[in-house]
């Protein structure tokens, strides 16, 4: 059985200092359920991601989404967490209960309040995401990054500058976003130069190599053929994979995110298409390492040259595959919870020509590649007009 998006929604990301956890899953469910134009009471099946390892005192979230309407009471809510890739999860799980046929509504909604945490903590809730026993002394997410920088660049050169080209292309990019965290273009000096405003962070990763800390939600509907074929806009999954790695990095070829490249052509594969297909793509940049080598992992170029896919303009909003066109992670924000969710959004309003922003030529087939911890839970989703 087919399954769709036909509604959805997305706060703005950043520090959202009066809104709460809940706050975010209330309104981010609303607005989805709105756009949808369904009931409450048809909603079968609740999907809630939310990593949050330390970042509010408020564990056992799921049931926060049946805040949003008495209707809503005794649905079936599920939490559910896979790292950064935890909004990917939780669609997944959705799109499993629609192909089973034990539900025919789902909402999924996807949440995180970061930044009211202090950063020592936020470290330390991240880096739970790694294999503690051996990687946890790196101190954050961005030591581990920067650990994967350097071991890219012994083997293939130092890639600094095509770097600072993926940072200025996303922070242009969230520029036109209006729903992104940081909406400024950044330029391409300013990301290449380390100065007071712009230090490195760790190893050869400057700041504008960095993803944002975010607070923010982002909710869809998923329904089957039937539903779809009445509603107002959908949007067609033609496939969505997740592939998992090994944990620890020392069991891995840290120069290549192997779980990536294998996600993106079982994806293709189930879809029926080729990765020249793609009007678009939206990928995890949680750290412009991580983009530069998802180039190599989806095929746009072979080990080591992805570089010459930055510097050709291939990923460009006017090149032959735009990708994050959002601003992605780097300028949009990463509110863990949400960042999958909002992916698959940010790419359904393509699709639907909703988007405001820097839109797509002609879209018709999106990718979006979501991450959890450092290339092991790998999810791929093709998504396609169904307008």
């Amino acid at each position: 059985m087919d399954a769709y998006l036909i509604g959805w929604s997305h706060t703005a990301f950043g520090k959202l200092a009066d809104d709460t956890l809940e706050s975010l899953i209330v309104r981010a469910v609303q607005e989805a359920v709105s756009a949808a134009r369904v009931d409450y009471e048809a909603i079968d099946e609740i999907v809630v991601g939310n990593f949050n390892s330390g970042f509010v005192p408020q564990g056992f979230p799921a049931s926060l989404a049946l805040q949003a309407n008495p209707a809503l009471q005794y649905k079936p809510a599920t939490r559910v967490e896979n790292a950064c890739a935890t909004g990917s999860a939780a669609i997944l799980q959705g799109i499993r209960c629609i192909q089973s046929g034990a539900a025919r509504l789902v909402l999924v909604v996807g949440a995180e309040k970061m930044t009211s945490a202090p950063p020592a903590e936020i470290n330390r809730g991240l880096i739970s995401a790694s294999y503690v026993a051996e990687e946890a002394e790196a101190g954050s997410f961005a030591g581990l990054f920067g650990q994967i920088a350097n071991n890219y660049f012994q083997r293939f050169g130092n890639q600094s500058d095509a770097l600072a080209r993926i940072a200025a292309k996303n922070h242009r990019n969230g520029a036109a976003n209006s729903l992104a965290h940081m909406q400024k273009d950044l330029g391409y000096e300013f990301c290449r130069t380390v100065n007071d405003k712009n230090p490195l962070v760790a190893g050869p990763l400057r700041r504008t190599d960095c993803s944002t800390v975010s607070d923010g939600a982002a909710a869809l509907i998923i329904a089957g053929s039937e539903i779809a074929r009445q509603a107002d806009k959908a949007v067609r999954i033609r496939s969505m994979v997740q592939v998992n790695d090994f944990l620890p990095m020392t069991r891995r070829d840290m120069t290549r995110l192997e779980g990536c490249s294998r996600a993106w052509r079982l994806a293709l594969d189930g879809a029926g298409v080729q990765l020249t297909d793609l009007s678009f793509v939206e990928t995890h940049d949680c750290f412009t390492i991580a983009e530069l080598m998802e180039y190599e992992a989806m095929g746009l170029a072979g080990p080591g040259e992805g570089a010459r896919v930055v510097f050709d303009g291939l990923t460009e909003p006017g090149g032959r595959l735009p990708v994050n066109l959002s601003g992605g992670l780097k300028a949009k924000g990463h509110p863990i919870g949400a960042t999958g969710v909002s992916m698959h959004v940010m790419a359904a309003m393509q699709l639907t020509g909703e988007y405001t922003g820097i839109k797509a030529r002609d879209p018709r087939l999106a990718g979006v590649f979501n991450m959890g911890g450092s290339g092991v839970a790998n999810y791929v989703s093709i998504l396609e007009s169904a307008g």
